[in-house]
């Protein structure tokens, strides 16, 4: 490469790379000012509508639980008998 052509090529890498140098900082700058304003950086975009909330599971009260209790009782009990006897059970 001659001389010229060789100095005016580093005078644009250089020139180029101030210029990426100054791009970094500003980004920086923005980024630190979203931080410092309590704003939440995105993450992934913005959703298009808002989650659902899930209903909670249905609990039972004690006297729910021993009723169940007591007609699965009686229903194996009757089963188990009619088992051994050879008829359904109902």
């Amino acid at each position: 490469m001659p001389a010229t052509v060789d100095r005016v090529v580093r005078t644009a890498i250089a020139s180029l790379e101030a210029e990426r140098e100054r791009i970094v900082r500003q980004i920086t700058a923005l980024r630190s000012a979203l931080t410092l304003d309590g704003a939440r950086r995105p993450r992934g975009g913005q959703r298009s509508a808002p989650r659902r909330r899930r209903r909670g599971r249905r609990r039972f009260s004690a006297a729910a639980r021993n009723a169940v209790s007591q007609r699965m009782k009686a229903y194996w009990a009757a089963r188990k008998r009619a088992q051994a006897s050879g008829k359904k059970a109902r």
